[in-house]
């Protein structure tokens, strides 16, 4: 069975060791042929922070870092796949620790699967959401036709094992993506969230709670 631990509001850094150690000791498992009995999911919200994965650009940081200090808002380069994306107080970030191999899982796959567990949690309420091709992630059609991401994917694999994961913006303040060129993508107004798409605020904990159900359904699917 896997474990879920809902770590609330919690700094970044504090969550990202949590992670680490997690995956670390998966991963010695794996090495050593040992069972993967302990996969973990965390679910959590985190203060402002900007996070830039392996092949993110400096330039997609729009702010300078006397900006950033000012704003109390750290910018921590970590090793997952993707470029630049935000975390902030309203947005739901789950971080999936599982064995790709115990659940007969490719990579694309698994992306796919993640995706899949916020679509399908959009829908219930009421939102239609989908893929872009050549964009990872979660986007929503607006009414002027425009496509617009209400969750970023990024993740990092070693011999199977995953860590990192999805950010579904529900109650998040859109503004702050403003501040960079979010997963490289210089358009606009290109974030939206469940708050900003229904015009009131969801009840977080319901969303988490369905996100979860979503994701642990999917993953028992394999």
């Amino acid at each position: 069975m896997i474990k879920v631990i809902d770590r609330g509001l919690a700094p970044y850094d504090e969550v990202l060791k949590e992670q680490q150690y997690i995956f670390d000791s998966l991963v010695a498992r794996q090495k050593s042929g040992e069972e993967i009995t302990d996969e973990t999911i965390i679910i959590v919200e985190h203060p402002h922070v900007f996070t830039m994965g392996v092949h993110a650009h400096s330039a997609n940081m729009l702010v300078n870092d006397v900006w950033l200090q000012n704003n109390g808002i750290h910018c921590v380069k970590i090793k997952r796949g993707g470029d630049i994306t935000y975390h902030g107080p309203g947005q739901i970030v789950v971080y999936p620790i599982i064995s790709l191999q115990k659940h007969r899982l490719g990579v694309k796959q698994y992306v796919t699967l993640l995706e899949q567990a916020v679509i399908d949690t959009l829908a219930e309420w009421g939102i239609i959401a989908d893929r872009v091709d050549g964009a990872t992630g979660v986007w929503v059609m607006t009414e002027n036709g425009e496509n617009r991401k209400i969750c970023a994917i990024g993740i990092r694999c070693s011999r199977f094992i995953t860590m990192h994961g999805l950010a579904l913006n529900v109650n998040t303040d859109l503004t702050y993506f403003s501040y960079i060129n979010p997963c490289g993508f210089t358009r606009k107004n290109i974030s939206t969230s469940l708050e900003d798409l229904l015009r009131h605020k969801v009840d977080i904990s319901t969303v988490k709670s369905r996100l979860i159900a979503n994701l642990l359904r999917l993953l028992d699917s394999f």
